[in-house]
């Protein structure tokens, strides 16, 4: 049976993808997730680097990929992206509008 997609289980909501988030930078950057809150900002905060927030991008792209039909994050918006919150509110509102596929 395959995996449900994310039009079959329904939008994520940004609570969702914060524990997304919060699960896959814990890993990354072996901290406690809760130092992983929507204020938290990724190189003042938690100390990641570019290499983690690629790891990041990376593994949120593999698991909203499983869920969508080619979820990506464009390098260009990354740059932007400066707490988790912000990255919560991006990719909440890719999926919102449908431009989860490239």
């Amino acid at each position: 049976m395959p995996a449900e997609t994310h039009l079959e289980r329904g939008p994520l909501g940004s609570e969702e993808v914060l524990a997304l988030i919060r699960d896959q930078l814990s890993e990354i950057l072996e901290i406690d997730e809760s130092l992983v809150v929507r204020e938290a900002r990724f190189a003042e905060d938690l100390a990641a680097d570019s290499l983690a927030l690629i790891e990041l991008v990376e593994a949120l792209e593999q698991e909203l990929g499983e869920r969508t039909v080619g979820f990506s994050v464009d390098d260009e918006d990354l740059a932007d992206l400066a707490t988790v919150g912000d990255a919560v509110d991006y990719i909440v509102a890719r999926l919102e509008t449908g431009s989860a596929a490239p």
